[in-house]
């Protein structure tokens, strides 16, 4: 493992799970939990002939931002893509619960200053959603996270953080946008079906998977951005990632939720006006969306460094705010 200094400067995208969920909290407050000596491996895969993971794919603990404590939850692309089994789901569900306990406890305490000493949860996600090996105990914890998701709100901030190689796929980006906050870097993804899934259901012509630039323009992070899926666009470092997570949990949480993209009536209403608007606009490719914005130079877009970007980037009007 490399030196934390060495750490917080390392690429977010070219990072490991352990590296990232080391680096994101506070220099040497990382403890692992259900960590690789538990031995804590799939029982399906080994049936199937495939090889097993003892973290079985994700990096699970608990350390400090500050005063605060921090559950973390990190997947690793580098196993089956990231995808979801039954181990690596207990683990996840596992860390949400904790989280929610401490909460209780530490409102029991300390009831006027409990949202200051509050446990927060950063999920970094590489994943392309569900292992096929064992997908029904794999959908079931999509489930179980989504259904945690919603007993933190009012009480533990959840933030994603997506930057990774492998992007955030399949059912996890429903949970990764069910968060409170979604922070990526421009080479992060988000989408519920896989380009190359895309292609093979619809053919290269509606989708080309190979096409690099297509991809990043359909799931990017300055799409999504504009989308306002996005609330936070950073620099592919672990450590400008941890400086926005620093940033949110210094937000009260009545600020924290309005960053939200579903989760609410009037939210999914905005989502299905951007169905509709779609239907209207029958858009080629994301540029057209993006000029429909108001964006003068769409094609210049993919092109623009971070800060000009933000500069001059027009994003979405939301009806919620």
């Amino acid at each position: 493992m490399k030196a934390w200094e060495e750490l917080i400067s390392s690429s977010f995208y070219e990072a490991t799970a352990r590296q990232r969920a080391h680096g994101l909290v506070d220099a040497g407050t990382f403890n692992e939990l259900g960590g690789p000596n538990k031995r804590l491996k799939s029982p399906h895969l080994p049936e199937l002939g495939e090889a097993v993971s003892f973290d079985d794919g994700v990096v699970t603990g608990v350390g400090r931002i500050g005063a605060r404590p921090v559950f973390v939850i990190s997947q690793e692309g580098r196993f089956i893509g990231g995808a979801v089994g039954e181990v690596g789901g207990a683990k996840t569900t596992a860390i949400f619960q904790m989280a929610l306990r401490l909460h209780d406890k530490i409102a029991k305490k300390y009831p006027e200053d409990a949202s200051l000493r509050a446990p927060a949860i950063i999920y970094s996600f590489e994943t392309g959603g569900v292992r096929l090996h064992e997908a029904n105990a794999g959908l079931l914890a999509h489930a179980e996270q989504m259904e945690l998701i919603q007993e933190c709100r009012g009480k533990v901030p959840v933030i994603s953080l997506i930057g990774s190689k492998v992007g955030c796929f399949g059912g996890m980006g429903f949970v990764s946008i069910s968060t409170d906050v979604v922070v990526m870097s421009e080479l992060g993804r988000i989408g519920l079906t896989g380009p190359e899934v895309i292609e093979q259901e619809m053919g290269k012509k509606e989708f080309d998977s190979s096409d690099r630039a297509l991809i990043y323009r359909t799931t990017g992070g300055k799409h999504k951005t504009i989308m306002r899926d996005c609330s936070f666009l950073v620099d592919d470092t672990i450590g400008a990632f941890r400086d926005q997570v620093k940033t949110l949990l210094n937000m009260p949480y009545e600020q924290l939720k309005k960053y939200r993209s579903i989760g609410s009536l009037k939210l999914v209403q905005e989502q299905l006006s951007l169905v509709a608007l779609a239907a209207v606009l029958q858009p080629k490719d994301s540029t057209d969306v993006w000029a429909h914005f108001g964006n003068d130079n769409p094609e210049g877009i993919p092109d623009m460094e971070l800060e000009e970007f933000c500069r001059k980037a027009k994003l979405r009007h939301r009806e919620v705010e």
